[in-house]
């Protein structure tokens, strides 16, 4: 792109290459909507105001005109999809700019997984940046096929569109002032921190912000995120598949706060992508609940792009990237055009960009177990009670409570009448044998067992089941497919889904992925009384970052106290 030809046509002395006329044009700098024609020039717009000429020209009749959406903190691997389908996904809905913090595929395949992604990001119709992973592992406390040392993020923070250092899982690592977690804060000084401070407050928040955090998208409770806010922090508003806080945390949004806070989604399935849609069913679902359209649009466009220093993007004016949405409902943010970079990519929810091969054979082989059997799966006890998970609906968070466990001969059995199921959790990176065995209340199962070698963050094998035949069979299943997600009953697999690409990722078309996800989804559902999403609160049970209780290879962990128990 010529930037003299590009002042030319602001000027108006030459023609633009795309001209929008008839537009309400959402103006997210000062929240007002405005009446005029938008030139466009390359990749750039050019300016708003009486354009007339343009080698191509689009009447939006008077429909709105906003800033492509910008997705502020996800991990496009809860998709399930390859990245070319996720964005087959996402930018129909007028997602334009996605942040993605990669540590679940780093967690598995290191740099190698990195490079993955952040190639095909150069071939896909949306901007993606990424944040570079700061806690792979997560923590001490589990297994992960990988490990990010302080000189790998300086490395990753090198590579194209890498613009920050992603979550900070481990806050008591730094409240503590742990030196290994510090040398990574220091290098990406002068770069935007994300944070992850769930149940973070006082003095404990201010040892967490001192290190120089920017951002929370963990706050579950209206006066966790005010704290946060009145201390400084960006508040990242997250509505995800089983993180739902949208409705929480909405009232802390007014007029002095705004600016502060925007959309992001943290998790979303490939189902709800396809079905409710990205950032996009966020701001829509603000909007039901009373917050003013433009300011809600404001939230998922320009407050994100200040915040991740995206200067160029989500808003419309001159100089500004040309990723532009239409709407012809604002009320319901009916997107019908997309453009990115002055293109035209989507029109009425239809993707009109031809999808690369995604059949190639990357980052596959990733399962390896050391060869076990079902006795591994017995857990024994000497007393008459244990620490339980117990699973809060909506929620990621969790409670440890203290249950009367059922026992045979001092094996512990699963108890369907209190509702306390089997949890193990196989480590599948390094073939330790490491075999993390606990207990979780609040799954429902009355028959069977689910298995995942979606893991967060360090995605070993995950599984619940009413019984150890079933359990071992679903585990067996999940390495002979290389991963995936499966549903067992009777030592019979009554459905699974693929995800051969580091035990994360399917390449398969979206509309495939999606029918399979929705099946063992409802298969699962259909063997008890089972919260919605079982195979993402599954995905959680191991993650030893949000409390209170959670399993990993190594056993059980007290998030609270941060330690093994």
């Amino acid at each position: 792109m010529s930037l003299a030809k590009l002042i030319s046509v602001a000027r108006g002395d030459a023609p633009a290459d795309l001209l929008l006329k008839n537009a309400k044009i959402i103006n997210t700098f000062v929240g007002i909507i405005e009446e005029g024609n938008v030139a466009i020039y390359g990749d750039r717009i050019a300016g708003l105001g009486n354009y007339l000429k343009a080698k191509e020209i689009i009447d939006l009749k008077g429909s709105y005109l906003a800033p492509g959406l910008i997705n502020g903190h996800t991990h496009i691997e809860s998709s399930m999809l390859h990245p070319a389908q996720y964005a087959q996904a996402v930018v129909p809905r007028g997602t334009s700019t996605v942040i993605t913090d990669l540590h679940e595929i780093t967690n598995v395949a290191g740099f190698d997984g990195i490079k993955f992604v952040l190639d095909w990001a150069q071939k896909l119709p949306l901007d993606m940046f990424f944040m570079a992973p700061s806690c792979v592992p997560a923590t001490h406390m589990e297994t992960s096929g990988a490990e990010i040392t302080a000189h790998d993020i300086k490395r990753a923070l090198k590579l194209p569109n890498v613009i920050g250092l992603g979550e900070m899982m481990n806050f008591p690592g730094i409240i503590s002032g742990n030196k290994e977690v510090l040398k990574k804060i220091a290098a990406a000084q002068g770069k935007v921190i994300d944070g992850h401070a769930p149940g973070v407050t006082n003095k404990r928040l201010n040892a967490y912000l001192a290190a120089g955090i920017g951002s929370d998208h963990e706050s579950t409770a209206l006066e966790e995120g005010r704290e946060k806010l009145r201390r400084g922090m960006h508040l990242m508003i997250r509505e995800g598949s089983s993180e739902k806080n949208l409705a929480t945390l909405l009232p802390l949004v007014n007029d002095r706060t705004f600016s502060r806070c925007f959309f992001v989604v943290d998790d979303r399935s490939c189902s709800d992508l396809l079905s409710e849609g990205d950032i996009d069913a966020v701001v829509r679902k603000a909007i039901q609940k009373g917050l003013e359209p433009v300011r809600a649009i404001q939230m998922a466009t320009i407050n994100t792009a200040e915040y991740f220093r995206l200067y160029d993007h989500g808003g419309i004016a001159p100089g500004y990237t040309a990723n532009l949405i239409t709407i012809t409902d604002l009320s319901q943010l009916e997107i019908d055009m997309v453009f990115y970079k002055g293109h035209l990519v989507a029109t009425a929810g239809n993707y009109l960009m031809s999808t690369p091969n995604t059949s190639a054979k990357e980052l596959t082989d990733t399962v390896r177990i050391k060869p076990f059997g079902i006795e591994a799966l017995k857990l024994t006890t000497s007393g008459e009670s244990l620490p339980v998970i117990e699973i809060i609906p909506g929620q990621i968070v969790t409670k440890r409570r203290i249950e009367r466990v059922k026992t045979k001969d001092g094996v512990v059995m699963p108890d369907l009448q209190e509702d306390i199921l089997k949890l193990a959790v196989v480590e599948r990176h390094k073939a330790s044998g490491n075999i993390g065995l606990g207990l979780v209340k609040g799954f429902g199962l009355k028959r069977g067992a689910l298995a995942s070698s979606i893991a967060h963050d360090s995605h070993n094998i995950v599984a619940v089941g009413t019984n150890d035949p079933d359990i071992f069979t679903a585990i067996k299943e999940i390495e002979r497919l290389q991963g995936g997600l499966v549903v067992c009953v009777d030592g019979k697999i009554l459905a699974a889904l693929l995800l051969p690409i580091a035990g994360l990722l399917s390449p398969e078309p979206l509309e495939a992925v999606v029918k399979k996800f929705e099946n063992v989804e409802k298969t699962a559902s259909g063997l008890g009384n089972i919260p919605p999403a079982p195979f993402a609160l599954l995905s959680f049970i191991a993650l030893p970052v949000i409390p209170e209780l959670r399993l990993t290879d190594m056993g059980l962990v007290d998030v609270i106290e941060f330690k093994l128990i």
